[in-house]
């Protein structure tokens, strides 16, 4: 029986969040902690976020109908359905309904105690447990009442299930974070944990940046491969006078 997979599989990162502007004052300060009074699940776009996601669904409107993805999937936080709609709402789909699915799988990774904390408040609220992260590697750690990158994999292991179920040989997108991004590439690429950590240390994924893959044949009827076209894809932004920003995950430095 041959492998079911889109014909085609977008992945955006968010567009810049006010929680990513908030990290950054709080790294130049010093600071233990991140000024922002909302759950992470809350946390919005700012005004650069959706000039980002503004450019990012022009670009994706001007491609030829059949390269246009035909559902969009994004996870629950606000800042990446904002990002979505944002995207629907400039005409990137390619027919059907201008409608956002949300899938919580797709959800950013939950940092349990060292929410809201700098590196450095990290190092001085939780000494041992910032010890243990670096001996362990952050791939396996689990900060208590978190997840590890390992434990994201897993859930998206079963969405990649669902969306090879329900569109199979269809062009979808996917807006979501950093580490969602970064675990993606590493289950359709069967990475080890060397090599995205590899990728990770290279540089940080770019907001509302698009990494593309196609799905063909490697051989075997019954296999289909992914083969990666594009990652970090920041063209959009550039041509849309959009800057360019790629700050890590917003409420907690150390990823």
């Amino acid at each position: 029986m041959p492998q079911n997979w889109p014909e085609r599989l977008y992945l955006v990162r968010h567009g810049q969040s006010h929680g990513n502007v908030a990290r950054d004052a709080a790294d130049e300060a010093g600071l233990h902690e991140i000024d922002i009074d909302v759950r992470d699940v809350d946390v919005p776009l700012s005004d650069l976020g959706v000039r980002q996601a503004e450019a990012a669904g022009a670009w994706f409107a001007a491609l030829p109908a059949g390269e246009r993805p035909e559902f969009i999937l994004s996870s629950p936080y606000v800042r990446a359905r904002q990002t979505a709609e944002i995207i629907c709402k400039a005409g990137a789909l390619a027919g059907g309904p201008a409608r956002t699915v949300v899938d919580e799988r797709l959800r950013e990774r939950e940092f349990g105690i060292f929410d809201r904390l700098t590196t450095i408040g990290i190092r001085e609220r939780f000494p041992e447990e910032a010890a243990h992260r670096r001996r362990l590697g952050k791939f396996y750690h689990r900060p208590p009442g978190g997840e590890s990158w390992a434990d994201v994999i897993l859930r998206l292991r079963g969405a990649l299930d669902t969306i090879s179920l329900h569109h199979a040989d269809r062009r979808v997108a996917i807006v979501c974070h950093q580490v969602v991004v970064l675990c993606l590439r590493y289950i359709l690429e069967e990475m080890d944990e060397a090599q995205i950590l590899a990728i990770d240390r290279a540089g940080d994924v770019v907001n509302c940046g698009l990494c593309e893959y196609e799905f063909e044949p490697d051989g075997d009827e019954r296999l289909c491969a992914p083969r990666l076209l594009r990652y970090n894809f920041a063209a959009p932004l550039v041509e849309e006078s959009a800057p360019v920003t790629s700050e890590p995950d917003a409420m907690v430095a150390a990823r």
